[in-house]
C-alpha cells in the first residue's frame, strides 16, 4: 500500500474510513462482536480482553494509514470507549459509527493541517512494502 498524501485530506481519510469498515466488519468476527460487551461476554473479565483486542485492530490500521503511533494509541483509547458506551447503552450503531468517523476526521485534520504538530508524523512508522 502506498500511503495518502497528508496534503491530500480526502485520500487520508477515505483510507482511514476503509481501514475502518474493514476493522469493524470482517476483521471482528462474532467472537470480539459479543464478547467485547460486558452484558454478553462469555466471561466476567472476556468483555476487557476482546474490546482491547477490538481497539488494538483499530488503533494498528490508524497507525498503519497515518505512519503516527500518537494517533494509533489515540484511535486505540477513543475506539475502546465509544465501544464501552455504545455497549452499556448509551447511544445506537449509527451515533458509533458517526462517533468513529469524527475521530477520523479529526486525525485528517491534526495532519493536514499547516499547524500539525511535527510529533505526529515523527517517531514509530510501520514500513510499507
Amino acid at each position: 500500500m502506498i500511503p495518502p498524501d497528508p496534503s491530500n485530506p480526502f485520500a487520508l481519510f477515505f483510507a482511514l474510513a476503509i481501514v475502518h469498515a474493514l476493522a469493524d466488519f470482517p476483521l471482528q468476527g462474532g467472537y470480539l462482536a459479543r464478547n467485547k460487551v460486558r452484558s454478553t461476554a462469555d466471561g466476567r473479565s472476556e468483555w476487557a480482553v476482546a474490546l482491547t483486542a477490538h481497539s488494538l485492530i483499530h488503533a494498528g490500521g490508524v497507525w498503519w494509514v497515518t505512519g503516527s503511533i500518537w494517533l494509533g494509541l489515540a484511535e486505540l483509547i477513543l475506539h475502546g470507549m465509544i465501544d464501552l458506551a455504545k455497549g452499556g447503552g448509551h447511544f445506537n450503531f449509527v451515533t458509533d459509527q458517526l462517533l468513529h468517523l469524527a475521530c477520523k476526521a479529526i486525525y485528517v485534520i491534526l495532519l493536514a493541517g499547516p499547524w500539525a504538530p511535527s510529533f505526529l508524523s515523527s517517531g514509530f512508522s510501520i514500513p510499507l512494502p
